[in-house]
């Protein structure tokens, strides 16, 4: 009996490290700080940011993302969410375009995401990190709030 109640204890830490394991993984190739390289960079239609930082951190229920920085117009912009890669939605907090975002890993680099403003789908963006961990490539395409269509590929350097 207590043997059986042993197996059960262990069986379960067991089953919750691989579940934490999978919603963030320690080797999570984006984990880190990341400056966007504007001169790299392409919006549709312009002007884009002209500056922005990123820093992805590992969370107990996901990942946490904050990013700073200064849009087309001069304005300070500072957004931060927290969210699994289990494809639901997550609030996300000071973004002038969407209310939420879910994602979903794609391997170990890729990762797709929706972006949503009003619980409907706005603008889809796939974040890639390239296989040296020096690069992040994001790829966004949608609706802006005007109703307008853009695209952006966002070009960041590990910092």
């Amino acid at each position: 009996m207590a043997r059986r109640f042993l197996m059960f204890i262990i069986g379960s830490i067991f089953a919750l490290t691989l579940s934490a394991a999978q919603m963030t993984p320690a080797d999570d190739p984006v984990s880190g700080t990341w400056k966007l390289n504007v001169a790299r960079s392409k919006f549709t239609p312009g002007p884009g940011w002209q500056s922005q930082i990123r820093v992805y951190a590992a969370a107990p229920t996901g990942v946490s993302v904050t990013w700073t920085g200064i849009d087309a117009g001069g304005e300070a912009m500072r957004v931060n969410y927290t969210y699994a890669y289990d494809g639901r939605d997550y609030a996300m907090a000071g973004s002038a375009s969407y209310d939420t975002l879910n994602a979903v890993r794609i391997d170990k680099w890729t990762v797709r995401s929706e972006e949503k403003r009003d619980g409907k789908t706005v603008g889809i963006a796939v974040r890639k990190v390239s296989r040296d961990g020096k690069i992040l490539t994001i790829t966004d395409e949608g609706t802006n709030r005007k109703g307008l269509p853009f695209s952006q590929l966002l070009i960041f350097d590990r910092q």
